[in-house]
């Protein structure tokens, strides 16, 4: 994987462990030739691991909508910045240059990002290896909900298991690195007539 997109805040949070993960992703990355591919802020923990991946010289793609390109989010000084018109285009580029997808601790935008890859990956729209980092447990209600999904019949086991997890960036590229995407079952087309 050449390239991978990352999902994560645009704040720090309040606890010096989810910066200190940040960096270390943005090490691994720079030191693996891993480009990051992100959401372009300069800000929170977007801001800290562009800044980890481009202080050894490695390569950060930001897209980012005009409406946030504002002088206090985004990134001036990363390798290339994308500006799209809409949020919803902006996920569209992202998608058409990712390898794969991480979601590091972050809020709405975080989930929500992590959560439309997964549904391209349950419609077999895409193929791509999709994890979480769940630095200090930090995924761990969201993953419960996962199972109560599949527990009430929401959420197919297959479909659940897309989601990778690990506590290490090395253990979660391992696992996305050797990441097969589940066999849809035959869809069929059904016409109502009212």
């Amino acid at each position: 994987m050449n390239k991978i997109a990352v999902f994560c805040g645009s704040s720090k949070g309040f606890n010096t462990i989810y910066a200190n993960e940040a960096i270390l992703v943005g090490n691994y990355f720079a030191d693996n030739n891993i480009s990051l591919i992100y959401g372009g802020g300069k800000i929170g923990m977007m801001g800290i691991i562009a800044d980890t991946i481009l202080k050894k010289n490695g390569e950060v793609i930001g897209v980012i909508p005009e409406l946030l390109r504002h002088e206090e989010v985004a990134h001036k000084e990363i390798t290339k910045m994308i500006l799209t018109k809409k949020m919803s285009k902006r996920k569209v580029v992202i998608s058409k240059l990712a390898d794969g997808y991480i979601a590091l601790a972050g809020g709405f935008g975080t989930l929500d990002e992590l959560f439309e890859a997964l549904t391209l990956g349950q419609l077999g729209i895409e193929n791509k290896p999709i994890g979480i980092l769940n630095t200090n447990n930090f995924f761990d209600f969201t993953l419960k909900q996962l199972d109560v999904m599949v527990e009430e019949g929401f959420l197919k086991i297959e479909n659940r298991d897309m989601l990778l997890v690990a506590n290490t960036i090395e253990e979660l590229i391992f696992k996305m690195t050797n990441y097969t995407a589940p066999k849809l079952g035959k869809v069929v087309n059904t016409v109502v007539n009212k």
